[in-house]
């Protein structure tokens, strides 16, 4: 069966970890690798043949319209859905999807990840299950440096960034059935809501990605992102 071609993506944080950039232009628009932030995401999202997006805005929700605006010159079709930035992600999916879609399933992730995740990969793997949601992990990666020490308190060796191989942590992008709605809260977090509930439902899917995977929340991960898709361009 052919993957949905409706997203659902939340772009409407304050975007706190990347201030002063984000003292007047949202996070959605901070440039990475030559290109707004969300750029990339709306691009992948065309590049996976899901081209009919709806895009949640809050704060400086203007800016982020009147670049996108209708998503022509994207090769997608866009609509907004306002919502508050207090409301979090729970109140900014339940509203998207209340007001927009109407598919049995969908994709839905925050604005904020730049990846080689095949979502068709992503959705044949959540409908093998009867779940009403999936989510994409990776394996961590360390931001910093680990030092073996030995008993006797001496160096050992060192290891940069190691990937921590024995856990996962969620990537931000989703499927849902529509059913999840009546699960989405007025307000709070669906990392924080939703998913625990679905997941002692054993509702709750995990796919594992073994490819690229580049998240901005932070000054510095903005600084690594961005060297590393230079570096990518330019071999």
């Amino acid at each position: 069966m052919r993957p949905p071609r409706t997203a659902v993506i939340l772009s409407g944080g304050e975007g706190l970890r990347l201030r002063p950039i984000t003292h007047d232009i949202p996070k959605g628009l901070v440039r990475v690798g030559g290109r707004p932030l969300l750029e990339w995401v709306v691009v992948w999202l065309q590049e996976n043949r899901v081209t009919e997006l709806v895009i949640g805005v809050a704060h400086l929700k203007e800016k982020i319209m009147r670049y996108f605006g209708g998503g022509e010159k994207f090769g997608v079709d866009i609509r907004y859905s306002v919502h508050t930035v207090e409301g979090g992600t729970g109140e900014g999916f339940r509203l998207a999807i209340s007001r927009y879609v109407d598919s049995p399933s969908f994709f839905a992730l925050n604005g904020d990840q730049i990846t080689n995740l095949r979502l068709d990969v992503l959705y044949n793997h959540h409908r093998e299950d009867a779940s009403l949601a999936s989510i994409a992990v990776v394996h961590p990666r360390l931001p910093f440096g680990l030092v073996d020490v030995d008993q006797k308190g001496f160096c050992k060796g060192f290891v940069e960034k190691p990937v921590l191989n024995d856990v996962f942590c969620s990537m931000g992008i989703y499927v849902f059935d529509r059913k999840v709605l009546k699960y989405l809260p007025k307000r709070g977090d669906v990392e924080r809501t939703t998913f625990p509930k679905l997941a002692r439902m054993n509702k709750l899917k995990a796919v594992k990605h073994d490819g690229s995977f580049v998240t901005v929340n932070s000054l510095r991960e903005l600084e690594e992102a961005d060297e590393a898709l230079k570096k990518g361009k330019s071999t």
